[in-house]
């Protein structure tokens, strides 16, 4: 266990992941956690309401010195809590209004199946997410298109030549109800 000397961050068994990808960099095992005092809560709670603030701007709101918020910030950040920051994009206002959530189904799930099937989704840029799952199903992944011959070419060209597909099933989203990227933070 280390204490970082800045903040009040605890580090309890953290696990750097070596594969690519923007949330992969820091991505720490379900069993880590990391003790967050109330101050790293409200930095953390700006952020994700406003990734783009000013160090100035988010001391004065969480009442630090400038030099103590980016210390703390900095803490946050090489801890893996602040995986990374991003422009969230409008799909619609760059063409692809709509959504999938498709379920897959592998042939087996043997490693190398497994490891085949994930290396080629990586690989694969219009998928944005994908979760190896529990229960009956293996894989969901979800993907954003133009109209319906895009959605028609994603399913014949993309997801039907993964390795290792058996079957998928496609879930169309008709309307969003709710979507954030803020998680919620432990009192």
């Amino acid at each position: 266990m280390c204490r970082s000397r800045w903040t009040g961050l605890t580090l309890i068994g953290t696990i750097q992941c070596g594969q690519p990808g923007l949330w992969r960099k820091n991505m720490q095992t379900s069993s880590s956690t990391v003790q967050l005092d109330s101050i790293d809560r409200a930095i953390l709670a700006a952020l994700q309401r406003e990734g783009r603030i000013a160090n100035q701007a988010l001391a004065e709101r969480v009442h630090l010195s400038p030099s103590a918020c980016l210390r703390r910030v900095k803490a946050l950040e090489d801890a893996g809590v602040i995986a990374a920051y991003v422009a969230l994009l409008n799909p619609r206002a760059v063409g692809r209004p709509g959504t999938s959530y498709t379920i897959i189904n592998l042939e087996s799930t043997q490693p190398a199946v497994r490891q085949a099937f994930e290396q080629a989704v990586q690989d694969t840029a219009e998928i944005l997410d994908c979760h190896y799952v529990a229960g009956a199903n293996d894989y969901l992944v979800r993907f954003t298109y133009r109209d319906a011959e895009d959605l028609e070419r994603f399913h014949a060209d993309v997801l039907a030549r993964l390795p290792g597909v058996v079957r998928s099933n496609s879930m169309l989203v008709l309307r969003t109800v709710k979507r954030t990227t803020a998680l919620p933070l432990p009192d």
